[in-house]
């Protein structure tokens, strides 16, 4: 598979909206907006790993 290929068919994924200081109601939430963005963010920043090596694969060269 070619990296234009690639490109076309695993696009780059995208990271998630940070929420604003007035998405939080300050409640002291179980799970706060911000948890739930942390979480967001672990996942995508798990799927751009991902995401990265198969696209260095697609390359033919070994992922970093």
């Amino acid at each position: 598979m070619n990296a234009q290929v690639f490109a076309d068919d695993h696009p780059r994924p995208h990271p998630p909206a940070r929420p604003g200081e007035e998405d939080c109601c300050k409640g002291g939430c179980d799970r706060c907006v911000f948890d739930l963005y942390d979480d967001a963010m672990e996942r995508y920043e798990a799927e751009l790993k991902a995401w990265e090596e198969r696209r260095q694969r697609a390359r033919g060269g070994a992922a970093r």
